[in-house]
C-alpha cells in the first residue's frame, strides 16, 4: 500500500474516530467550553492527554511551518484548519500526506527533466 494512501486512511480515522466521542457530547452539552475543559482537566489521567495533545499540535504547528515553507507545499493552512477544527489527528496525517504528494509531484518533474532530450543549438 502506498504512503499516501495509509496517510488517507489516518486522517478519515483522525477524524471520524474524534468526532464520534465530540459530537454526542457537543448534542448533549452544547458548545459549553467552560465544561468542556472542567471535563478535560477533571483528573490527572484525562489531564496528563489534554497536555500532551496541546503540546503536540504545538509542536506540530511548527514543524509544518517550517517543513512546509522549506518543501513549498501549496494549501498549508488546510491542515491548520484542520487541527482547529479536529485536531492533531487529522491535522498531521493530512500535512504528511500533502508533503508526500509534493514530493511525488517533484520526483516526476525532476524525472521527466532527466529523459528530455537535448535540444540543439
Amino acid at each position: 500500500m502506498k504512503l499516501k494512501t495509509v496517510y488517507l486512511i489516518l486522517c478519515f480515522l483522525g477524524l471520524a474516530l474524534t468526532y464520534w466521542q465530540f459530537v454526542p457530547w457537543v448534542a448533549q452539552n452544547g458548545l459549553n467550553m467552560s465544561l468542556f475543559f472542567d471535563q478535560l482537566f477533571a483528573n490527572r489521567v484525562s489531564a496528563f492527554f489534554g497536555m500532551d495533545v496541546f503540546v503536540s499540535a504545538v509542536a506540530l504547528v511548527v514543524f509544518m511551518r517550517k517543513e512546509g515553507s522549506r518543501l513549498r507545499i501549496g494549501g498549508r493552512w488546510l491542515p491548520i484548519l484542520a487541527l482547529l477544527l479536529v485536531g492533531v489527528s487529522l491535522a498531521f496525517p493530512m500535512f504528511l500526506y500533502m508533503r508526500e504528494r509534493n514530493q511525488d509531484q517533484v520526483n516526476a518533474c525532476a524525472s521527466a527533466e532527466s529523459t528530455r532530450p537535448l535540444r540543439d543549438s
